[in-house]
């Protein structure tokens, strides 16, 4: 019973099932199911391998009809324009019609400081997307990409280019014109001296281009022939109005040791040093400083006008015509040293009046000495006017002339014979200058200075600054000559010398020198006396050498021309000849007394004779 009754529950379920089935729809068989070959044949391969869903042919070349129409083609290497649409504090957003709008950093539009939204610009697809899936441009890689067209049409055309100065090297300035870097020379900022580059760094000026060098790709702009152009048509309407003795209006434009160049309004002109005041002035910035505007009168130009030479203190009467009819020769004036030379100084005694206190009316010593000796520059000096030519506006001085002349008094203050000390001022071949006072000089002659040195030049003998005892020989007050001595200072040692070594004398010393023709021996600081060679012969025959001491007998004795002659040779061939003398004597002696025994035998030997001969 009980299989029977699954066996219904069974047929039951299957009649059911077959009833579901029967209602579902039938499932649509595929190709790949209904035919696999057909299939296989056209499958599309390329979609499968790229992921792409199987997409109606019509619908796809409709959707490629419309990028192309609304986006751009991004290749790397291709510029594209742009739209900016919107900025913010770091980055310009750029409509490139892509699938995204690109961002440009606002730095590389540091040359256009006016930008904004809606303008075009162009940019090169940098990078297609970031980490955040953003589409990075470059508008300087654009730029530098156009720039070499733009900078060689400019330049061919002529045509004004904006530009940014980045900053100073070296001689100029480096300018972005285009992307491109290019070199601004600081001689074609502006047509005036630059003194500040500094200033012009980050500003966005107008140049032209001046010289492009293709093979090392530089590129050379000027500011300056902008205005240049201006200011030679203002310069030549100005050039043609130019008068002498016009005044006009002008702005100093450079200063230089020499003069002062100043702007008329595009036409320079010089105003010389010797031009700016009737005072002297070490600089011209002591009259004027840069910038400074001021009034000159047109002195001379060269036939093109192109040099100018200009003046600004004729614009003033000349200082000597302002002089008082009462200033005259005799006067004495006060005046400040603005010039020192070696023949005098000059001194002014107003503004723009000068006068020259030569070196020789600055002391009444007729020994001349230096200027620098009496005054300085910037000294205030009090003068007598010694001459005076208001026409040549020349004008002589004196300050010794303030003082009395110590010659007036002369001879009651330097009798001769009187001692004074005076200052060694300077050395001749003959002598030395010695300064007794301020103008009162006298001579030393060099055979005046030692009574026994022989001295060849004073310097020998003395000092520039020594001070030296001396005493008056002669004065001639007309002549204005003092001679003066110095060793009347002292008694002469040869008077006594006279006595001590008169001729004959015999004094002991040792051979100092041997010289030329003989030797020299020292018998004191003073006394040198010269010994001919022949008579430095000893009693043996050899002769004395240096260093031998020996007895020497002086043969020659003058005090005037300080010489002494001394002999070794005659004391001994004195003793010499005093033996002789006595031998001499003794021989006669013996050869009388030899007569007188002889004869005495004689007389002997005759008697002895005549006894034998018995003559006795």
């Amino acid at each position: 019973m009980a299989d029977k009754a699954n066996k219904e529950e069974v047929q039951v379920e299957d009649t059911a099932t077959q009833n579901e089935v029967a209602t579902k729809p039938q499932k649509e068989v595929s190709l790949k199911e209904s035919n696999p070959e057909k299939f296989l044949e056209e499958f599309n391969w390329h979609n499968y391998e790229e992921g792409i869903d199987p997409i109606d042919d019509g619908k796809l070349e409709e959707f490629e009809k419309l990028v192309a129409e609304n986006f751009v083609d991004t290749l790397d290497d291709e510029v594209v324009e742009g739209k900016v649409v919107y900025i913010t504090d770091r980055d310009a957003i750029i409509d490139i019609n892509a699938k995204s709008e690109g961002v440009v950093s606002l730095n590389e539009f540091r040359y256009n400081p006016d930008l904004k939204v809606g303008d075009k610009v162009e940019v090169l697809i940098d990078v297609r997307e970031d980490s955040t899936g953003q589409l990075i441009l470059s508008h300087r890689k654009a730029r530098t990409i156009k720039a070499w067209d733009r900078v060689n049409a400019a330049h061919d055309e002529a045509t004004i280019v904006n530009g940014y100065v980045k900053c100073r090297t070296k001689g100029g300035m480096i300018v972005d014109v285009f992307g491109i870097e290019a070199f601004l020379p600081g001689s074609q900022i502006d047509v005036k001296p630059i003194r500040d580059y500094d200033v012009y760094v980050g500003k966005t000026m107008e140049f032209k281009v001046v010289k492009i060098n293709h093979e090392f790709k530089n590129v050379v702009v000027s500011h300056k022939a902008l205005i240049e152009a201006d200011i030679e048509e203002q310069k030549k309407e100005i050039i043609g109005q130019l008068e002498k003795g016009q005044v006009l209006e002008g702005v100093v434009k450079n200063i230089t040791s020499y003069g002062v160049f100043v702007d008329l309004g595009g036409v320079d002109g010089l105003v010389h040093i010797t031009d700016l005041s009737w005072s002297r002035i070490n600089h011209p910035n002591e009259i004027v400083e840069l910038d400074q505007k001021l009034n000159v009168v047109i002195l001379d130009f060269d036939e093109d006008k192109t040099r100018i030479q200009l003046g600004l203190k004729q614009l003033n009467p000349h200082p000597w015509e302002a002089l008082g009819e009462e200033l005259k020769v005799g006067d004495k004036v006060k005046g400040k040293v603005v010039v020192i030379a070696d023949y005098g100084a000059f001194i002014e005694v107003a503004e723009g009046v000068e006068g020259l206190i030569h070196v020789s009316e600055m002391s009444w010593s007729t020994h001349l000495r230096s200027a620098q000796d009496f005054v300085n520059v910037g000294d205030e000096v009090e003068a007598v006017i010694l001459t005076m030519d208001k026409e040549e506006r020349k004008m002589s001085l004196g300050i010794k002339q303030m003082t009395p002349d110590p010659w007036t008094d002369i001879t009651t203050k330097y009798p001769v014979g009187s001692r004074h000390k005076g200052i060694v001022r300077n050395f001749t071949n003959f002598g030395v200058f010695v300064e007794l006072e301020e103008g009162i000089d006298g001579l030393i002659y060099i055979s005046d200075l030692s009574w026994t040195n022989k001295i060849k030049h004073p310097s020998e003998f003395t000092n520039i600054g020594d001070t030296l005892e001396v005493v008056v020989l002669e004065l001639d007050v007309e002549g204005r000559k003092l001679s003066l001595g110095h060793k009347q200072t002292e008694e002469n040692p040869w008077d006594k010398y006279e006595d001590e070594f008169a001729v004959g004398t015999k004094h002991t010393a040792s051979i100092d020198e041997v010289v030329d023709k003989g030797a020299t021996i020292k018998f004191n600081e003073d006394i040198v006396a010269f010994v001919p060679s022949r008579h430095l012969e000893k009693e043996d025959g050899s002769m004395l050498k240096k260093g031998d001491e020996a007895e020497f007998q002086i043969i020659e004795f003058n005090k005037e021309f300080k010489k002494v002659v001394a002999s070794h040779m005659v004391i001994h061939k004195e003793e010499e000849a005093k033996i002789v003398k006595e031998a001499v004597k003794k021989q006669a002696t013996a050869q009388d007394e030899s007569k007188t025994t002889l004869g005495d035998a004689n007389a002997a030997l005759q008697a002895l004779k005549d006894k034998m001969d018995g003559k006795k």
